[in-house]
């Protein structure tokens, strides 16, 4: 009996199927809310376009409904992703369909350059595709639309479908969307002290506890992990240098992160009587300025950082060349 059950197992993780970490009442709010974005988006298609028409349009908003009302805390249901990402899709479709009169290449580069668009404009929404692909092989009554497509229906019914989103999840305390306002009015919990290291069994209870889908398994979330405190250990050290205009990270995470920038320093080689007066640059709990003395500073400084790409990293001190005799 081991022995099928190892193999019954092992299917499991090739096939990749997922551990069910939501609760039941979480699953059919899901459901409601999908089929609550559909009828509007159905509505709206029908009265614009025929029924041919309007199922084309189904065929990629009710991809988005399943993303708005099942993970809408993910990256990829946000507002920017769903508007952006069907819009610019529209926009290369349409073109395709019109500068390439060959179906095949038009409808295979529609979908291409739709996701380089939305990689670049950071609007990865994957019924785009079909949004894109409809606008080619749509047929004469999508065709005869030309760029008016993207505004209707595309652009109506991706925004009524946000609208939906927004009100029908904001029902729900735990699943407010967008997923910014999951986080506001939460209070930061104090961190655990003694050394207490999270293991794999306390990030699969805190997936559960969340009781919404997460587009990551407890085995990534581990490895992503591992790799965080990997990073972590390069730079250990509290920053004793403190340069006016740099930017530095108290090192937390989730809510406790924060970034704050030197505005101005005075003294401060004088740890209890100088001043540092800062200025909260990202996280944090709100308070936008400061001062405190260059010892409280660097106590809560865990390093430098700069930002690259759209992201915060720690700065890299390239330590000054020694010439030999």
């Amino acid at each position: 009996m081991s022995k099928v059950w190892r193999i019954a197992r092992e299917c499991y993780a090739l096939l990749g199927i997922p551990k069910n970490t939501t609760t039941h009442t979480e699953k059919l709010v899901s459901s409601a809310g999908a089929f609550i974005g559909v009828l509007t988006v159905y509505a709206v298609s029908s009265w614009y376009l025929s029924n041919l028409g309007a199922l084309l349009m189904l065929a990629s908003m009710g991809a988005t409904a399943v993303l708005l009302f099942a993970v809408p805390h993910g990256a990829l249901s946000q507002p920017w992703a769903v508007v952006g990402g069907h819009v610019v899709s529209a926009i290369v479709g349409v073109t395709c369909q019109l500068v390439i009169p060959n179906l095949f290449w038009a409808a295979a580069l529609s979908v291409g350059v739709a996701v380089a668009a939305m990689y670049y404009l950071r609007c990865i929404h994957p019924p785009g595709g079909a949004t894109a692909l409809a606008a080619v092989i749509g047929g004469p009554e999508l065709h005869a639309l030309g760029y008016a497509y993207v505004v209707t229906p595309v652009l109506i019914n991706a925004v009524n479908l946000v609208v939906a989103a927004v009100v029908f999840n904001g029902f729900f305390a735990w699943r407010r969307y967008p997923a910014h306002w999951s986080h506001i009015g939460q209070t930061p919990q104090p961190q655990p002290r003694g050394g207490i290291a999270l293991t794999q069994e306390d990030l699969a209870a805190a997936m559960e506890r969340l009781n919404t889908y997460v587009d990551i398994s407890t085995e990534e979330l581990v490895e992503l992990m591992e790799l965080a405190s990997e990073h972590a250990q390069e730079h250990v050290t509290h920053p004793q240098t403190l340069a006016q205009g740099s930017f530095y990270s108290n090192g937390e995470v989730g809510k406790r992160w924060c970034v704050r920038q030197i505005i101005k320093v005075e003294n401060p080689e004088q740890a209890t009587t100088g001043r540092v007066a800062y200025k909260t640059i990202a996280g944090g709990d709100g308070a936008d300025s400061g001062l405190c003395t260059p010892e409280a500073f660097r106590e809560w400084a865990r390093f430098e950082v700069v930002k690259q790409n759209g992201r915060w990293v720690k700065r890299q001190h390239v330590e000054p060349a020694r010439c030999s005799a």
